[in-house]
């Protein structure tokens, strides 16, 4: 039964993330993945804490591809100019530093990934309430 409710709720969550993707703007696409990235670290975190090694790695790896296959992807270094190449620039290094983590067992390092992550995503909420979005989300974000 309880495998049955997990499946239940595991498909009606998808479901949402799928409709969420579909009609959102690029500003708030950039907003779901930083929420990703932070919820599979949050799950890492977890994870550590009751030794559970394989499904830490599954959560560190998933905010790995999230950071360079989605943040990272998204920049747009024609546009994005001097900005672009520092995001690009901080998120190989988040990437890196979270491998590190993975290898060490480091929750520091996965604190201070998380931290980053969190500031970043401040930004970026910041951004969608100003007048600046349109400029700068063309710049970041393909």
């Amino acid at each position: 039964m309880y495998t049955a409710m997990n499946s239940a709720i595991s498909a009606y969550q998808r479901v949402g993330v799928e409709t969420g993707i579909e009609s959102a703007d690029p500003h708030k696409l950039i907003l779901m993945l930083f929420e990703g990235a932070q919820e599979a670290l949050a799950k890492a975190k977890m994870h550590m804490h009751h030794n559970e090694i394989a499904e830490k790695g599954q959560m560190i790896s998933k905010a790995i591809m999230i950071i360079d296959h989605g943040l990272k992807a998204s920049l747009d270094m024609n546009a994005g100019g001097d900005l672009a190449v520092k995001l690009q620039a901080l998120y190989d290094y988040m990437a890196y530093r979270l491998l590190v983590a993975n290898i060490q067992n480091n929750l520091e390092i996965v604190n201070e990934v998380s931290k980053l992550l969190s500031e970043l995503h401040g930004a970026w909420k910041e951004i969608g309430q100003t007048g600046e979005t349109q400029t700068t989300i063309k710049a970041v974000a393909v």
